[in-house]
């Protein structure tokens, strides 16, 4: 008998991955190439699909021939991505309009000050449980629909060629299932980040459509994470060359909940990425927040309800180090551990990587950047140790409006993300949290949770018991630090991070 496998497509903000998995969750197969960060204006960042899409398809073809496989082999293929980047694209010919408008692009800040003024952003919350930002995709929607110039025929704006049915709106999950497979589909995860999406009715939401002026038939089909129906098929003629079922798609925070076994309400999770997403699985119950964090989806299987989630989204993190080797203070991301540890602390800095504002719990779309407590005994080692501890600051601010609000103490947090191979940081992070972290041994845990999606929709794995047997720990860290002196240096992060807020207002 051939050996069956279960391949993840990894779809980031910085490149694309592809994984493939066997039963016991083992990785047999990885490749990763990068793409193009666009910025065409301050605050503006954009990708494009079409890259996007060509990259998928070279890891997908390079992780399979690097590990000897073939496309026969996988029993199905699962997808995650990064989530609220918007795509628009010709329902005839499948290529996209206008770059794709990237999670971290702020351009929209002023409409979303608009809705503020208007006082219409607790309706919007009370439908979507999201902070009304420009981080979310529904007013990236109505920018690319009014103000975009792209591949238009005829000379007719983007929003005609919308109200007549001819483009097609959607997340990247939707991108990608619809390249693979012809369908335009994308899963309750993904469309819980829209801003267009009620996630009690589980419904494209007719007043947020009204308001932001999308026109329904341009939306996706919403499906569970885990569908047992399938999304379709690949092309058996296509660059697989097999028909192999694409059957479970999830936003990479969601999917990183799933691949960390979080299936019960209480679980919870941190994914260091380009920013930092810690999720707690709330169960079938969507828990209103009062601190600032969001209510989500946080997955769906085949004919079982949504279980919910709570989410602290941070947007900077892992992107603040890779600012450290933009502006040559670092030449290589694994450098920061020794330079950090050289010296005993950061001398009285601190950094707040707020370069597209801030998230949870602060909201902030006009905070930026900024390093503070600096003197002319201030190094390199210093800056780089503040970088850290930025991290796992934004991370306490999170922990605590998750404990407000679920009332759940947290005693472990599991965590994964490429920082986390940064034993210094799962140090630091232990000691400012006064938590244990918790790291596994496969730790591309959003890839594993697309995979275990797929699987479990095409009976590769029989229940979510056999995920939990794979689970297995790498290392925990333990508080080392005592509370108080942690904490007195917790008091001045927030001194720092007050000085950072509302600094993008044009006079």
């Amino acid at each position: 008998m051939i050996d069956s496998y279960v391949g993840a497509i990894d779809q980031g903000t910085t490149g694309t991955r592809f994984m493939v998995f066997d039963h016991s969750g083992e990785v047999v197969a990885n490749a990763y190439r990068t793409h193009e960060q666009i910025y065409p204006e301050p605050g503006w960042v954009e990708h494009d699909a079409a890259e996007i899409w060509e990259t998928t398809k070279q890891v997908v073809v390079d992780g399979l021939e690097d590990a000897g496989l073939d496309a026969t082999q996988l029993a199905g293929l699962g997808i995650t991505n990064q989530r609220e980047t918007t795509v628009i694209w010709d329902r005839e010919t499948g290529d996209p309009v206008y770059n794709a408008i990237v999670w971290q692009d702020r351009r929209t800040t002023d409409r979303v000050e608009e809705i503020q003024a208007a006082g219409d952003e607790e309706w919007i919350r009370e439908k979507t449980g999201l902070e009304c930002d420009a981080y979310f995709s529904a007013t990236k929607a109505e920018w690319l629909l009014e103000n975009a110039v792209g591949t238009d025929r005829g000379g007719d704006s983007l929003r005609d060629r919308a109200e007549r049915g001819e483009l097609l709106l959607g997340t990247v999950d939707s991108w990608l299932i619809y390249n693979l497979t012809g369908n335009h589909i994308t899963d309750v995860s993904n469309a819980s980040r829209t801003m267009l999406f009620n996630i009690h009715e589980l419904e494209w939401d007719r007043e947020l459509l009204d308001e932001f002026d999308v026109p329904r038939a341009m939306l996706p089909e919403v499906r569970p994470s885990s569908d047992e129906a399938t999304y379709g098929h690949t092309d058996a003629d296509g660059f697989l060359g097999a028909a192999v079922p694409v059957a479970g798609a999830l936003g990479d925070q969601q999917a990183a909940l799933f691949g960390q076994t979080c299936f019960d309400a209480g679980d919870a999770k941190n994914t260091y990425g380009t920013g930092s997403f810690y999720l707690m699985n709330t169960g079938t119950k969507a828990v209103t927040s009062d601190h600032g964090l969001l209510t989500t989806v946080g997955f769906q299987r085949s004919g079982e309800p949504v279980q919910y989630a709570l989410e602290g989204s941070i947007f900077i993190t892992g992107a603040a180090i890779e600012w450290l080797e933009d502006v040559d203070i670092i030449t290589n991301a694994a450098q920061t551990a020794d330079l950090a540890r050289s010296v005993d602390s950061t001398d009285g800095v601190y950094f707040v990587p707020a370069f597209t504002g801030l998230g949870a719990p602060h909201w902030d779309g006009r905070a930026r950047g900024s390093i503070v407590g600096m003197t002319r005994g201030t190094r390199t080692e210093h800056i780089v140790r503040a970088t850290l501890e930025a991290i796992a600051y934004q991370t306490r601010d999170v922990a605590e409006a998750m404990e407000a609000d679920s009332g759940v103490e947290t005693t472990s947090l599991r965590v994964d993300g490429g920082a986390v191979k940064n034993n210094f940081l799962c140090q630091l992070q232990a000691d400012i949290l006064q938590t244990d972290i918790v790291r596994p041994e496969v730790d591309e845990t959003t890839a594993l949770g697309a995979a275990y999606a797929a699987g479990l929709a095409v009976d590769y794995w029989d229940d979510l018991d056999s995920l939990r047997t794979n689970w297995h720990v790498d290392e925990e860290f333990e508080p080392e630090r005592p509370a108080e002196a942690v904490d007195k240096q917790y008091e001045r992060w927030s001194d720092a991070v007050e000085r950072s807020l509302d600094w993008a207002n044009e006079e």
